[in-house]
């Protein structure tokens, strides 16, 4: 009896705290998935791969939730969606074998780069002051979107999370997409990807469903409030709580 009031404490906690990643998430438009992994590696003291693993429980149904939002207000092309979307999915399955392969200490510090890369871009997109006359940038021939699905996939599969965040500025710095149309087909970039990296770390026994499966449940539940918020409140601001975010993340993660 003891031992399950404890199991059934210990899913309500996770729950709790998918809550909390699934706002903060919806928020500042990451899934909640950037912020669990850390969580689960410094509370739980898993290893980088079985975090990352874990933490794609959660990912998954958030963005599938995620997409299906966008889609009411957004029109998404499906046949380039879904061409994107097989492409990214070719890319993530040997990224994410290769990350559970990789020494525990040798994929945090990847981690560690790539989020610090990703602090950097940000920052430099809160500095950069805005020019009133800014010449219009080359757009790539659609022909090379293929290479987005190929970066988009590589990153879901390896980090888990930065497929959406890494296609989004591709499709509109590249591209010259709208950045509601580069959100949307970086959305739908993500799920299949995401959902062949769940299936190799899975495989390789680098998933904690007992506590993923309650974390995914209270973000589901959350993330819809959390992008509502979202719209309402300043680009710029949002991106500077991003960038302490991730600073703070990088920190804790940083190895002693």
């Amino acid at each position: 009896m003891m031992a399950h009031w404890g199991m059934l404490g210990t899913a309500l906690a996770m729950a709790g705290l998918g809550a909390a990643l699934g706002g903060i998430g919806g928020l500042l438009g990451i899934g909640g998935g950037l912020l669990a992994i850390p969580v689960l590696a410094l509370w739980f003291g898993m290893d980088q791969s079985m975090a990352q693993g874990t933490a794609l429980v959660m990912i998954v149904p958030n963005v599938l939730l995620a997409f299906y939002r966008y889609r009411q207000h957004h029109t998404i092309p499906l046949s380039r969606a879904l061409g994107l979307g097989g492409i990214a999915m070719l890319a993530s399955y040997p990224a994410a074998r290769l990350a559970v392969g990789l020494d525990h200490h040798t994929l945090q510090w990847v981690f560690i780069g790539f989020l610090l890369g990703l602090c950097a871009y940000l920052c430099w997109l809160v500095a950069r002051p805005p020019l009133a006359h800014a010449p219009q940038p080359r757009v790539l021939s659609a022909r090379y979107l293929p290479v987005v699905g190929v970066v988009s996939g590589v990153f879901s599969g390896l980090f888990t999370v930065g497929g959406g965040l890494v296609a989004t500025p591709m499709l509109v710095r590249g591209f010259g997409h709208r950045q509601a149309a580069a959100q949307g087909l970086a959305l739908a970039l993500v799920v299949p990807g995401s959902l062949i990296a769940l299936s190799a770390y899975a495989s390789a026994g680098q998933v904690s469903w007992s506590l993923g499966l309650p974390m995914a449940l209270g973000g589901l539940s959350t993330i819809s409030w959390g992008v509502a918020c979202a719209r309402r409140l300043p680009e710029r601001w949002l991106r500077s709580v991003f960038i302490g975010f991730l600073l703070v993340t990088t920190a804790l993660m940083w190895p002693v």
